[in-house]
């Protein structure tokens, strides 16, 4: 075995959360490394958020230009270059990579590139990718693994070598008919890419609505704009058999209330969740606990059951946004100094990135039906939004739920343009406790989406009188 390299923090994993605690501590003296197998900086800059929300811009310029007549300018036949569009995205990450490691350069942080594997608690052997061995041992550990893909087990479906977000975004040509596995936020966003670059889609969704997490109102709406751009959306449908193989032809019978239906293709993406990486890491040797879905367990300080050894991010089982890891390095930072920061406090907020986006934070009205939390509700169709009248953007609404019985703005919801910078004005006056009046009575600029703050909040209920 190779001789055993001692540093005062091993990372396993080089995403959000990871680099940015190397890079704290690099530059604070202390001696670290991390271990990443395949992506400099992780998967958010070079197959996940990164990309997809730049080919997602490419897919929005095409359809403004295949819709600009009605704006006043004539252009002629449009086409899309997807070669093209996967050119721009991966100069946009080699761009993301050199950055990074200029990062890890000027920290003093060590970026091996290879897979790591525990052989004891604290020590890791990592295989490099130039077929060479190294043995780290860290004083403190930080597992940072992420996540990948679910692939359902539906008979013919791996054999059918299905994509993934991952290589869908590595796609030089459109589909000539991309059938989607999963009517959730990856499933959705990859939906209206490929129809904007002039594929035909089919969206197959078991649940009797798109992104179950949502009000059923949200889902509708998100259903009726996808639907107005011919996207297929087949919900209740069960895939039961798959035949053929992704980017040649390929066949999915499902199983509806109607009976059993075959849906023909010439690729398929599989958008139905995702799995911790934590399998095949020698978890069993270090005395780790998970959760019965392989999600590391950890307390509200993000400290796994053996001390010293902290996770972040997906693997960790927060939730699965960029944002949230960022904040995870914060907490494991702060206590590895000996604070005391945790997880139960934070406000979440989320962002679907289609046109329009959907955004949220706080609960919803299913939620507080759900916790048995009171509300009174107000909603705004974007139509009232004086600004959509200038822009033509008029689909979706505005949703606000605050107290039955106070002021305090428990949630709020948009589908709507530039919905993820309305809702941090929103998320902003929760963070503040601002009693909704004060949001209402604000002296908000015009002609802008924020706007429509003023009027949403105006029809909120007057609070009940108690008997």
């Amino acid at each position: 075995m190779s001789e055993v390299e001692e540093v005062d923090t091993l990372i396993l994993g080089s995403g959000q959360g990871g680099k940015l605690l190397a890079w704290h501590l690099g530059r604070t003296g202390k001696k670290v490394a991390v271990v990443e197998r395949r992506w400099v900086g992780g998967s958010c800059p070079a197959v996940a958020c990164l990309p997809s929300k730049n080919e997602l811009w490419s897919a929005k310029v095409a359809h403004t230009v295949r819709n600009a007549a009605k704006f006043g300018t004539e252009t002629g036949a449009v086409k899309t270059n997807v070669d093209l569009v996967r050119k721009r995205k991966r100069d946009m990450v080699d761009r993301e990579i050199a950055l990074h490691l200029n990062l890890y350069k000027e920290s003093g942080a060590e970026l091996i590139m290879g897979s790591g594997q525990f052989i004891a608690p604290k020590t890791i052997e990592v295989s490099l990718n130039d077929g060479s061995t190294r043995v780290l041992k860290g004083e403190e550990v930080v597992i940072n693994v992420g996540s990948h893909a679910l692939i359902p087990d539906v008979p013919g479906l791996s054999e059918a070598r299905p994509l993934t977000h991952i290589e869908a975004l590595e796609l030089d040509y459109a589909p000539e008919h991309l059938i989607i596995l999963g009517g959730g936020y990856v499933g959705i966003e990859m939906a209206q890419t490929y129809r904007r670059f002039g594929s035909r889609v089919t969206i197959i969704e078991p649940a009797h609505q798109l992104m179950g997490r949502e009000d059923a109102d949200i889902a509708e709406e998100m259903r009726r704009i996808l639907a107005a751009e011919q996207i297929e959306i087949l919900l209740g449908a069960e895939p039961t058999v798959v035949q053929g193989l992704s980017g040649d032809k390929v066949a999915v019978e499902i199983r509806t209330s109607e009976g059993v239906r075959k849906i023909e293709g010439s690729d398929l993406l599989v958008a139905t969740g995702r799995v911790p990486n934590t399998a095949g890491i020698g978890l069993d040797l270090t005395g780790v606990e998970t959760t019965d879905r392989g999600f590391i367990r950890v307390d509200e300080r993000l400290q796994t059951s053996v001390p010293g050894i902290w996770a972040i991010g997906e693997c960790a089982g927060s939730p699965q946004f960029t944002h949230v890891s960022v904040d995870d390095f914060r907490i494991v930072r702060d206590n590895m100094a000996g604070g005391n920061r945790r997880t139960s406090d934070r406000l979440i907020p989320h962002v679907m990135f289609t046109d329009p986006p959907l955004a949220r934070v706080g609960i919803d009205e299913g939620e507080a039906r759900r916790q048995g939390v009171a509300v009174r509700v107000a909603k705004l169709p974007m139509s009232n939004v004086l600004r959509t009248n200038a822009t033509d953007e008029t689909d979706g609404f505005m949703k606000i739920a605050v107290g039955a019985q106070d002021d305090r703005i428990l949630g709020f919801s948009m589908i709507g343009a530039e919905a993820g910078e309305v809702m941090t004005a929103v998320q902003t006056a929760m963070l503040a406790a601002l009693p909704y009046p004060r949001l209402r009575d604000a002296v908000i600029a015009h002609l802008t989406y924020a706007e429509g703050l003023g009027p949403l909040l105006g029809q909120i209920p007057a609070i009940a009188a108690s008997h």
